[in-house]
């Protein structure tokens, strides 16, 4: 069974725009709050058994912005494994309101990075088991 992570939030005046609803920038900030979450019950340190370093890198979201939302509201973001590649994988990630509704979701691809080398690498076996095979950007049933 694959990881899914689900991290509680509420939204801060600070992050209100001049219309009065959250800026979108900040639901790219809520998006990575929700992956640091997946990513620390996945796997911590993200390293190899042989003590190779590994990193991440967002090399592309798609996202959708679905209702507003404002100053007070109480959010849940919800990630999950979506499909992956040799060393680049998706997540797919929603954002919720308290009555439930999807406010926004989004995919995002990523890439693991030897910190090393400053090279792609290859998935390590804490990441690559809590997915489905396939590559990146195509919809698996």
């Amino acid at each position: 069974m694959t990881l899914i992570s689900r991290i509680d939030l509420r939204v801060q005046e600070s992050e209100i725009d001049e219309l009065g609803h959250v800026n979108n920038a900040h639901f790219l900030e809520y998006f990575e709050r929700g992956r640091m979450d997946w990513y620390n019950r996945c796997d911590p340190a993200l390293n190899n058994p042989d003590g190779q370093h590994l990193g991440t890198v967002v090399v592309n979201i798609d996202i959708n912005y679905r209702r507003e939302c404002f100053s007070g509201a109480r959010l849940s973001v919800v990630t999950r494994a979506h499909t992956r590649g040799r060393t680049s994988y998706v997540l797919h990630q929603e954002i919720f309101a308290s009555d439930g509704e999807c406010v926004s979701d989004a995919k995002v691809t990523s890439v693991v990075m030897d910190m090393g080398t400053r090279r792609a690498a290859s998935l390590p076996e804490t990441l690559a088991k809590q997915f489905t095979r396939g590559k990146p950007g195509r919809e698996m049933s």
